[in-house]
Protein backbone atom coordinates (compact mmCIF):
# COMPACT_ATOMS: atom_id res chain seq x y z
CA UNK A 1 0.00 0.00 0.00
CA UNK A 2 1.04 3.57 -1.06
CA UNK A 3 1.38 6.22 1.15
CA UNK A 4 2.19 9.73 0.76
CA UNK A 5 3.34 12.69 2.85
CA UNK A 6 1.47 15.37 2.67
CA UNK A 7 3.73 18.88 4.38
CA UNK A 8 1.48 22.60 4.86
CA UNK A 9 4.37 25.38 4.44
CA UNK A 10 2.08 28.11 2.65
CA UNK A 11 1.49 30.05 5.20
CA UNK A 12 2.82 33.76 5.25
CA UNK A 13 3.79 33.18 9.57
CA UNK A 14 2.28 36.52 10.21
CA UNK A 15 3.04 35.97 14.11
CA UNK A 16 6.27 34.94 13.34
CA UNK A 17 7.20 37.96 10.96
CA UNK A 18 8.16 35.49 7.71
CA UNK A 19 7.07 32.31 6.19
CA UNK A 20 7.75 29.18 8.67
CA UNK A 21 9.14 27.17 5.52
CA UNK A 22 12.16 29.84 5.04
CA UNK A 23 12.89 29.56 8.52
CA UNK A 24 16.55 28.13 9.64
CA UNK A 25 16.33 25.30 12.16
CA UNK A 26 19.14 22.81 13.03
CA UNK A 27 20.91 23.20 9.40
CA UNK A 28 18.63 22.77 7.74
CA UNK A 29 14.85 25.02 6.57
CA UNK A 30 11.87 23.84 8.65
CA UNK A 31 9.95 22.69 4.93
CA UNK A 32 13.63 20.80 4.54
CA UNK A 33 13.11 19.41 7.58
CA UNK A 34 9.58 18.42 7.08
CA UNK A 35 9.68 16.83 4.19
CA UNK A 36 12.75 14.58 5.57
CA UNK A 37 10.96 13.59 8.28
CA UNK A 38 8.47 12.50 5.76
CA UNK A 39 10.78 10.63 3.98
CA UNK A 40 13.02 9.29 6.64
CA UNK A 41 9.90 7.57 8.04
CA UNK A 42 9.20 5.22 4.74
CA UNK A 43 6.35 7.85 2.55
CA UNK A 44 6.50 6.50 -0.68
CA UNK A 45 5.95 10.13 -1.59
CA UNK A 46 6.20 13.53 -0.49
CA UNK A 47 4.49 16.79 -1.49
CA UNK A 48 5.50 20.28 -0.04
CA UNK A 49 2.34 22.42 0.18
CA UNK A 50 3.38 26.20 -0.57
CA UNK A 51 1.81 29.60 -1.15
CA UNK A 52 3.66 32.44 0.89
CA UNK A 53 7.03 33.14 -1.03
CA UNK A 54 6.85 30.26 -2.82
CA UNK A 55 9.23 31.00 -5.95
CA UNK A 56 11.75 31.97 -2.55
CA UNK A 57 11.27 28.57 -0.98
CA UNK A 58 12.31 26.77 -3.88
CA UNK A 59 15.12 28.65 -4.67
CA UNK A 60 16.74 28.26 -0.69
CA UNK A 61 15.07 24.64 -0.49
CA UNK A 62 16.05 23.27 -4.45
CA UNK A 63 16.12 19.51 -2.85
CA UNK A 64 12.59 19.76 -1.89
CA UNK A 65 10.24 16.71 -3.40
CA UNK A 66 7.40 17.52 -5.19
CA UNK A 67 6.10 21.24 -5.34
CA UNK A 68 2.60 22.59 -5.47
CA UNK A 69 1.40 26.05 -5.45
CA UNK A 70 -1.75 27.26 -3.42
CA UNK A 71 -2.91 30.12 -4.95
CA UNK A 72 -5.33 30.81 -1.64
CA UNK A 73 -2.59 30.51 0.59
CA UNK A 74 -4.36 33.47 2.47
CA UNK A 75 -7.29 32.07 3.26
CA UNK A 76 -5.26 29.83 6.00
CA UNK A 77 -4.75 26.18 6.64
CA UNK A 78 -7.90 24.25 4.92
CA UNK A 79 -7.27 25.67 1.45
CA UNK A 80 -3.45 24.08 1.39
CA UNK A 81 -5.21 20.71 2.92
CA UNK A 82 -7.28 20.53 -0.06
CA UNK A 83 -4.81 21.38 -2.76
CA UNK A 84 -2.35 18.96 -1.36
CA UNK A 85 -5.06 16.84 -1.48
CA UNK A 86 -6.46 17.55 -4.66
CA UNK A 87 -2.60 16.71 -6.20
CA UNK A 88 -2.50 13.71 -4.65
CA UNK A 89 -5.82 12.21 -5.88
CA UNK A 90 -4.25 11.65 -9.47
CA UNK A 91 -1.66 9.32 -7.30
CA UNK A 92 -2.16 5.70 -5.91
CA UNK A 93 -1.99 6.76 -2.92
CA UNK A 94 -4.04 4.99 -0.22
CA UNK A 95 -3.77 7.61 2.53
CA UNK A 96 -1.46 10.85 3.18
CA UNK A 97 0.41 11.78 6.45
CA UNK A 98 -0.21 14.96 7.01
CA UNK A 99 2.62 17.24 8.73
CA UNK A 100 2.88 21.14 9.36
CA UNK A 101 6.06 23.04 8.68
CA UNK A 102 6.38 24.77 12.24
CA UNK A 103 6.69 21.49 14.11
CA UNK A 104 10.20 19.92 14.05
CA UNK A 105 9.64 18.50 16.95
CA UNK A 106 7.45 15.73 15.45
CA UNK A 107 9.75 12.69 14.75
CA UNK A 108 10.49 9.44 11.71
CA UNK A 109 9.83 7.40 14.20
CA UNK A 110 5.94 8.85 15.52
CA UNK A 111 5.48 9.17 11.56
CA UNK A 112 6.48 5.52 11.16
CA UNK A 113 3.98 4.66 13.99
CA UNK A 114 1.38 6.41 12.46
CA UNK A 115 2.41 4.76 8.77
CA UNK A 116 1.59 1.34 10.51
CA UNK A 117 -2.16 1.91 10.41
CA UNK A 118 -2.53 3.08 7.05
CA UNK A 119 -5.28 2.12 4.76
CA UNK A 120 -8.03 3.64 2.94
CA UNK A 121 -10.31 3.76 5.07
CA UNK A 122 -8.05 4.87 8.16
CA UNK A 123 -8.36 7.90 10.30
CA UNK A 124 -5.14 8.00 12.54
CA UNK A 125 -3.61 11.36 14.87
CA UNK A 126 -0.67 11.11 17.06
CA UNK A 127 -1.63 11.51 20.76
CA UNK A 128 0.50 13.25 23.18
CA UNK A 129 -0.97 12.23 26.43
CA UNK A 130 -4.52 13.38 26.63
CA UNK A 131 -3.89 15.59 23.56
CA UNK A 132 -4.22 14.56 19.85
CA UNK A 133 -1.82 16.36 17.15
CA UNK A 134 0.32 15.48 14.09
CA UNK A 135 0.87 13.49 12.62
CA UNK A 136 -2.16 12.69 10.72
CA UNK A 137 -3.15 10.53 8.76
CA UNK A 138 -6.06 10.82 6.06
CA UNK A 139 -7.44 7.72 4.54
CA UNK A 140 -8.27 8.07 0.58
CA UNK A 141 -11.50 7.15 1.09
CA UNK A 142 -12.44 10.37 3.82
CA UNK A 143 -10.36 13.27 1.56
CA UNK A 144 -13.57 14.54 -0.24
CA UNK A 145 -15.24 14.73 3.19
CA UNK A 146 -11.37 16.73 4.75
CA UNK A 147 -11.58 18.94 1.36
CA UNK A 148 -14.88 19.43 1.64
CA UNK A 149 -14.55 20.38 5.96
CA UNK A 150 -11.35 21.98 5.15
CA UNK A 151 -11.88 26.15 5.60
CA UNK A 152 -9.93 28.84 7.09
CA UNK A 153 -7.39 27.53 9.54
CA UNK A 154 -9.13 24.85 10.69
CA UNK A 155 -7.98 22.23 8.21
CA UNK A 156 -8.87 18.56 8.97
CA UNK A 157 -10.00 19.43 12.58
CA UNK A 158 -14.07 19.52 11.97
CA UNK A 159 -13.88 16.62 9.63
CA UNK A 160 -11.49 14.53 12.37
CA UNK A 161 -13.99 15.72 15.68
CA UNK A 162 -16.96 14.01 13.59
CA UNK A 163 -15.72 10.84 13.02
CA UNK A 164 -13.84 7.63 14.57
CA UNK A 165 -9.88 8.16 14.75
CA UNK A 166 -7.27 5.87 16.19
CA UNK A 167 -5.40 7.79 18.43
CA UNK A 168 -1.56 6.16 18.61
CA UNK A 169 0.47 7.22 21.68
CA UNK A 170 3.69 9.31 19.86
CA UNK A 171 4.23 11.41 23.21
CA UNK A 172 7.47 9.65 23.97
CA UNK A 173 9.13 10.12 20.81
CA UNK A 174 8.18 13.35 19.49
CA UNK A 175 6.96 16.78 20.12
CA UNK A 176 3.68 18.83 18.98
CA UNK A 177 4.87 22.11 19.92
CA UNK A 178 4.63 24.46 16.78
CA UNK A 179 6.86 27.34 16.63
CA UNK A 180 4.61 30.80 16.28
CA UNK A 181 7.06 33.04 17.20
CA UNK A 182 10.80 34.07 17.21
Amino acid sequence: MTVAGLVLAAGAGRRYGMPKALVPYRGRLLVQRAAGTLEEAGCASVTVVLGAAADEVRAAAPDLPATVVNPDWATGMGSSLRAGLAALAGTGAAAAVVLLVDMPGVSAEAVRRILAHAGPGALVMGGYGERRGHPVLLGRDHWAGVSASATGDRGARDYLRANEVRVVPVGDVADDTDIDVR
